[in-house]
């Protein structure tokens, strides 16, 4: 029997065939067919003793949090340790970028009055690597910036080893990095410290929120800044940097939520070894979960804020212009039908339901050939069906620990290489509503071909996970040429309706000019290049407030309140907070407390 302590996506891709698994775009991640294991997260209290009997390897988190790889035989004994809370496993994340600097209100706290360049403060950048070759990232005198560097994909060679405390990756220090800047050739560069960027995803996020713009001449001066600082300077080009390239363990090549987590972990340790206050950037996010700030990923970002003197700023994501989310209410003996367009040569799809688990609703599926399957009562637990050459994985699950929503998971298999292509539809049949409301999501567009999505989707509670998470600011996206809206930007409220608004605020994120790695610059849009601008904020401010002795509790939820406080107005907006903009345009000057 599946057990309690196990989120419902693990317990059924634990159920799953290795066939099921192979097939599907979530039951597979986190598993290592070779070694027949697991990477999971956990949540625990007390000691990891008896946990490291069963498990190879434990990587342990701040406030009681682990990152483990265990044998799936032993996952069932991991279950019953009394230490253990619960346990989840990894989900994959997704990439989610002159004017905007003006429009932020930036260069007005950069004149001879405030001078605020970042000095004193940690920008933490969790992403795709960066190319710390580049002079946006080094002082005048060609040395480093970069305070550490850790590269989880890469396998230690001699001399070389993994942070202290962590299973997986190589660090560099600013003394190797400054050792490579040094070498005459890329070629020895690179053999002294071969992390790369290939993406080029990081640098670009690292270039908004702290990058010099020394990467062409200056050409224009910013007002009052004798140093020398590109028009294509970030927001905070004085700050030090953590970075941490996300390993991709995986044959996709995506990152998974494991490793932002030790990422995250990584990046406020080394802030409290170093006692400097940091911003962190997170750009990267998945639409898997129930939305309301309950995963273990978004509850341990909540927790790990209470840590040292942090603000962790996450972009909405870019989901909101696609067709991968729909919901609606419920309504007593009212069939509610959901259509769903799967394009042609759709390898694999799922669709997860939330309700409140006070509703009682059974499901049918009706294929695009009119193969009906249901009406399917709710038997917790994972549940079979075929239709054509389509075959659905249903499951039932049940609340969660610290959740009273209920997920009913379904997963399209194909029978041979695809699944059935045409308009599926999704009956649910109300047969007890005391709450009412749903909500249904697909995967992230990036794994779906175009065309494939909910025929009649709703763009509202489209943020990604884990801006969700509740400490966090949240960051949309607007267009601060036109002063736009951009419709791309994933809009709130948290699922439930939460109290807490979400976004916080939106920042510049359509055609910002920022630093490209292998040298220059170039153009990139999304709220990933949005969240930058209020990362380099963050560490404005918590240098006015801390680093000068203006203000030594400007940090975490005090950081987010002065730049609620701070935002403006964007036209078309009457009512604030609000789902699409929050609180509204990050403006630095204006969430200065004088």
């Amino acid at each position: 029997m599946a057990s309690q302590k196990i989120e419902n996506l693990l317990n059924l891709a634990l159920d799953a065939s290795s066939e099921e698994r192979e097939k599907s775009l979530e039951l597979d991640v986190g598993y290592n067919p070779v070694e027949r294991e697991w990477d999971l997260i956990v949540k625990y209290s007390g000691s990891l003793e008896r946990v490291r009997e069963l498990a190879s390897r434990v990587t342990e988190l701040q406030n009681e949090y682990a990152i483990i790889t265990i044998r799936e035989s032993q996952i069932e004994a991991l279950s019953q340790i009394p230490e253990i809370e619960y346990i989840e496993k990894p989900k994959r994340l997704f990439f989610q970028v002159a004017n905007g600097r003006r429009v932020s209100c930036i260069n007005a706290v950069q004149d001879t009055r405030f001078s605020l360049y970042g000095q004193g403060v940690l920008v933490g950048i969790i992403d795709s690597g960066i190319d710390y070759t580049l002079p946006d990232f080094r002082n005048a005198d060609g040395t480093t910036r970069i305070m550490a560097l850790w590269d989880q994909s890469l396998r230690p060679r001699e001399g070389e080893s993994a942070p202290e405390g962590y299973e997986t990756g190589v660090e560099y220090t600013e003394e190797q990095l400054n050792k490579a800047l040094e070498a005459q050739t890329a070629r020895e560069r690179m053999s002294l410290v071969p992390s790369r960027d290939t993406s080029g995803h990081g640098t670009a996020v690292a270039g908004i929120a702290a990058g010099n713009g020394r990467g062409v001449s200056p050409g224009k001066i910013l007002i009052g800044n004798t140093d020398g600082y590109g028009q294509y300077a970030g927001v905070a080009p004085e700050s030090k940097l953590l970075v941490v390239k996300l390993g991709s363990p995986s044959k996709e090549g995506f990152p998974r939520t494991t490793e932002l987590m030790t990422g995250l972990d990584y990046v406020i340790r080394k802030a409290l070894e170093y006692r400097m206050p940091a911003a962190v950037n997170i750009s990267f996010g998945n639409t898997y979960g129930s939305h309301d700030g309950t995963s273990l990923l978004e509850r341990y970002i909540d927790d790990i804020s209470n840590i040292w003197k942090s603000c962790i700023c996450i972009g909405t994501g870019n989901e909101a212009s696609g067709a991968g989310h729909t919901s609606g209410r419920f309504r007593d003996d009212q069939e509610v039908v959901i259509e769903i367009a799967v394009q042609d040569s759709q390898p694999s799809l799922n669709v997860q339901i939330w309700k409140e688990y006070v509703d009682v609703v059974d499901i049918s599926l009706v294929s695009p050939s009119g193969i009906r399957i249901g009406p399917v009562q709710e038997i917790l637990g994972p549940q079979r069906f075929t239709a054509g050459q389509t075959e659905i994985l249903l499951y039932y699950g049940e609340p969660s620990p610290y959740s009273t929503a209920q997920e009913i998971f379904l997963d399209f298999l194909p029978g041979d290489s695809y699944i059935g292509a045409g308009t599926w539809r999704i009956v649910m049949t109300p047969r007890k509503i005391v709450d009412g409301n749903y909500e249904l999501w697909l995967p992230a567009e990036a794994v779906l071909n175009r065309g494939t999505g909910f025929l009649f989707p709703t763009d509202n509670t489209t943020l990604t996970i884990p801006s969700t998470a509740l400490r966090a600011v949240s960051v949309g996206a607007y267009d601060a040429l036109t002063f736009a809206y951009a419709d791309f930007s994933g809009r709130g409220p948290l699922r439930g309706g939460s109290f807490m608004s979400k976004p916080d605020i939106v920042a510049p994120g359509v055609n910002i000019t920022t630093a490209a790695a292998g040298g220059g610059y170039a153009q990139f849009s999304g709220t990933s290049f949005a969240a930058p601008f209020a990362t380099g904020a963050a560490a404005l401010l918590m240098e006015w407030g801390i680093v000068r002795g203006n203000d030594p509790y400007l940090y975490g939820e005090k950081v987010k309140a002065y730049m609620r406080r701070g935002a403006r107005e964007l036209p078309g907006f009457d009512v604030y907070p609000n789902p699409q903009v929050g609180y509204g345009t990050l403006c630095v000057r204006d969430s200065l407390p004088i």
